[in-house]
């Protein structure tokens, strides 16, 4: 079993992007721009937000974080994204989710321009991520590909098991790994709350991406020996030996897992940090107009 380093992975591209950068600049090119709008103070939010702040000065960007109470109303919200869509200065910008009830994500989401909508998350870039055109891709699928290519991870064929359906990882994650090229060609099966038989599904394949929200999910019979195990799932759970009160748990019961697989990735430290990272080559090719 080899354990999956997305930590060193993200700290080997972040490198890999401030040399990048550093060459911009000394082309007289101006330095990517990276703008993220928050709103309230949930503190998965402002720890994730601090993160990405904290990762544009390693990668050489120039950030700025745009703060409002939970109380914004949705046309001030909206405002503020066309004031960013119109600001030349900024390459891209993300506006950090869950949103309060009273706004309408979608909405939001919609009125971002594609061209600077470096989370990927707008209908434009989900679409043409489908046909597999240029994009910016969807920041966490595009970590797990990155993770599997680093590792020389055969996909080619493989039977992938993704495990949820959410826009923002389970569809984007299984449209990637049934794309032609590498990592791809793989046969994929996406599995969700309806789907029956569902261990045995999990027991064929050679490559489970697991993105439920459920700790503990995947125990080791939905696993077989030499499986290679993608866990996307972070969720808080009570942890009383902990200072802070609680752990995050992944999707997967690694403990008994991990002694089964050929590779898995940790929670934290697995695809958390490649999800930031993916944001920043996002932004990068923002700065480069590569795409757009």
């Amino acid at each position: 079993m080899e354990l999956i380093d997305g930590k060193k992975i993200a700290d080997d591209i972040k490198k890999e992007i401030a040399i990048e950068v550093e060459k911009m600049v000394a082309e007289g090119k101006k330095r990517p721009h990276l703008a993220a709008v928050l709103v309230g103070h949930d503190g998965g939010s402002e720890t994730y937000v601090a993160h990405k702040v904290k990762a544009c000065e390693q990668c050489g960007f120039t950030s700025t974080l745009i703060r409002f109470e939970d109380d914004v109303t949705e046309e001030k919200l909206l405002e503020t994204i066309d004031e960013l869509n119109k600001n030349t200065d900024i390459d891209g910008f993300i506006v950090q989710l869950p949103l309060p009830k009273h706004i309408s994500e979608q909405k939001i989401i919609e009125a971002i321009d594609y061209r600077k909508d470096v989370d990927g998350f707008h209908p434009i870039n989900v679409g043409r991520m489908s046909i597999g055109l240029p994009c910016f891709l969807s920041a966490t699928p595009a970590g797990i590909i990155e993770l599997l290519r680093r590792y020389n991870i055969p996909t080619k064929g493989a039977n992938c098991v993704v495990l949820g359906r959410s826009n923002i990882v389970g569809k984007p994650v299984a449209t990637l790994m049934m794309q032609k090229g590498y990592p791809g060609d793989a046969t994929v099966t996406v599995c969700h709350s309806a789907t029956k038989n569902l261990k045995e599904i999990c027991a064929q394949a050679d490559i489970i991406i697991a993105a439920l929200g459920s700790p503990g999910f995947v125990t080791e019979d939905m696993v077989k020996p030499g499986a290679v195990i993608i866990d996307v799932g972070t969720t808080r759970v009570p942890d009383v030996t902990r200072k802070s009160g609680f752990r995050l748990s992944g999707d997967v019961d690694f403990e008994n897992v991990a002694p089964k697989c050929s590779y898995i990735t940790p929670v934290p430290g697995g695809v958390g940090p490649m999800t930031i990272v993916s944001l920043m080559k996002n932004t990068l090719l923002a700065g480069q107009h590569v795409i757009y």
